[in-house]
C-alpha cells in the first residue's frame, strides 16, 4: 500500500480519536457544559469511549505503507514504454507521485486544524455573535410555561433570566412587576433599537446543545452602559422594574438597576 493511500485511510481514524479525545479532555475539565446539556453527558462519554477502542482497533489493522505493493504491481503490470500510448502512460506516470504527495498534506492539514482547533484552542461559551443570528426572545418553547406574574408576597429569588424574561414575553407589564426586585446575572447585549440607553442581561437556553441554544434576556435602561461594560462582558444587575423610558427601544418593561456589577463568566454560563 503506498504512503499516500495510508494516509487516506488513517486521516478518518484520526479525526475519530481526536474527537473522542477532546470529549474526554472537556468533561474533565469540567467544560463540556459548553457543548451539550448535562443530561447528556454520560451518553456522550460512552460513546467517545466506543468510539476510542474501535478508532485504536482499527489503526493496529491498517496495513503499513510498504504491505501488498508487490500484489498492486503484479495486478496492474508495469508499462514497457512501447506502442502508441507510451508518452501518455509516462506523463501519468510522473503526475501521479505530486497528486499523491498533495493528497497527503491535505489530509494532514486537516488533521493537525482539527487537532489545533478541539485540543489548543480554548472553548468558549456563544456571545452576542450569536444572538444576532437568533431571535432573542424569539423562541415560544423556550419562554413557555412561565404562569402568573409573581405576588408580593411571593419568593423570587432564585428567578433566572430565564423566568423573568418568559413572564415578561407573555405580556407581565411593570405594573405587573411592580414592587419586585430583580437580581440577573448574564452576558451584556445591546438592545437592537437603542443601543446607547438599553441592554440586554441575557442568557442561552440549551435544551439538546449549543446548536440547538435560544437567547433569552432582560432588558435594562442605563443609558451610557457601554462606556463602563463591554458587549460579552458579564455582569450582575439588581433593580426593580419600570415602563421603558427609551422612546426608541421596543422593550416595554426594564429594569432599572440599583446596582451593576462586573462578574466573572459563570462555570455554566447557560441555563435549562
Amino acid at each position: 500500500m503506498s504512503f499516500s493511500r495510508l494516509i487516506t485511510r488513517w486521516k478518518g481514524l484520526a479525526l475519530t480519536l481526536l474527537a473522542a479525545i477532546a470529549t474526554g479532555w472537556l468533561c474533565a475539565t469540567g467544560q463540556l457544559g459548553l457543548y451539550i446539556h448535562p443530561r447528556y453527558y454520560v451518553f456522550t462519554l460512552v460513546m467517545a469511549g466506543i468510539a476510542f477502542v474501535l478508532t485504536i482497533g482499527a489503526l493496529l489493522v491498517i496495513p503499513g505503507p510498504d504491505e501488498h505493493d508487490d500484489h498492486e504491481h503484479g495486478m496492474h503490470g508495469e508499462p514497457d514504454g512501447r506502442g502508441p500510448d507510451a508518452h501518455g502512460d509516462a506523463g501519468a506516470g510522473r503526475r501521479r507521485p505530486l497528486l499523491a504527495l498533495g493528497g497527503s498534506l491535505t489530509a494532514i492539514a486537516i488533521v493537525a486544524a482539527a487537532a489545533i482547533a478541539l485540543l489548543v484552542v480554548p472553548p468558549s461559551a456563544l456571545t452576542s455573535a450569536a444572538v444576532e443570528q437568533r431571535s432573542l426572545n424569539g423562541s415560544s418553547n423556550t419562554l413557555a410555561n412561565a404562569g402568573p406574574p409573581p405576588g408580593t408576597s411571593d419568593d423570587t429569588s432564585a428567578y433566572s433570566v430565564k423566568d423573568w424574561a418568559s413572564l415578561i414575553r407573555q405580556g407581565a407589564s411593570a405594573d405587573d412587576l411592580s414592587g419586585r426586585t430583580a437580581t440577573l446575572t448574564g452576558f451584556v447585549t445591546p438592545d437592537a433599537d437603542d443601543p446607547d440607553n438599553v441592554f440586554y442581561v441575557a442568557r442561552f437556553v440549551v435544551t439538546c446543545c449549543a446548536v440547538d441554544a435560544q437567547p433569552v434576556g432582560v432588558p435594562v435602561y442605563s443609558p451610557g452602559w457601554s462606556s463602563s461594560y463591554a458587549t460579552d462582558s458579564w455582569v450582575t444587575v439588581t433593580g426593580a422594574f419600570e415602563a421603558n423610558p427609551s422612546v426608541l427601544s421596543a422593550a416595554t418593561t426594564v429594569v432599572r438597576p440599583d446596582s451593576l456589577t462586573a462578574v466573572e463568566q459563570p462555570a455554566e454560563p447557560y441555563v435549562y
